[in-house]
């Protein structure tokens, strides 16, 4: 019974979720989850360009109980969105959460007209892989020696959004 009652009351607490559009000064908080998530971190200057000089960029912070426990990013060109980064804070990882983000920038690309979405993954990243191929994205090539820190290569994925959250469950 004890399994039936953890995940009710996760559910009560993942549906009071809220995702909004990242602000300024939420870019301490982003900071911080960028540097847990990855090895080669954006700066808070890369964050605050983006959001005050890149008329393609579009940010959107996930959060719980007033704090920020993800992000996610992306750039908009013509009818395609680019994710530039998305993660969620250590603390709530395997909750499925990196799941909902994502289907949230998927949503919001939809609603700036966007018909695609790209992305670039390391390949030793499988789980990550996993939720793109969960969601709709296929493996389209290689970018070799993506990555800066160790030279490893980078799995390009595009997914028809349309097709992607067509099979959406709510």
């Amino acid at each position: 019974m004890a399994k039936a009652s953890e995940h009710a009351e996760r559910r009560d607490w993942t549906d009071s979720l809220v995702f909004r559009a990242m602000q300024l000064g939420d870019i301490p908080s982003v900071f911080r989850i960028e540097q847990e998530a990855f090895t080669s971190p954006w700066s808070e200057e890369a964050f605050h360009s983006e959001l005050t000089s890149n008329h393609f960029a579009r940010y959107m912070v996930m959060v719980h109980d007033r704090e920020i426990i993800g992000y996610g990013g992306m750039w908009t060109i013509m009818d395609e969105a680019h994710i530039t980064n998305i993660a969620v804070r250590s603390d709530y990882r395997g909750l499925g959460l990196g799941e909902r983000l994502l289907r949230e920038v998927q949503r919001t690309a939809v609603f700036f007209g966007m018909s695609r979405m790209t992305l670039e993954v390391r390949v030793s990243n499988e789980r990550a892989q996993n939720l793109y191929r969960k969601l709709g994205f296929e493996p389209s090539g290689l970018r070799p020696q993506y990555y800066s820190d160790n030279n490893e290569d980078a799995l390009i994925m595009w997914a028809e959004l349309e097709t992607s959250l067509k099979g959406e469950q709510s």
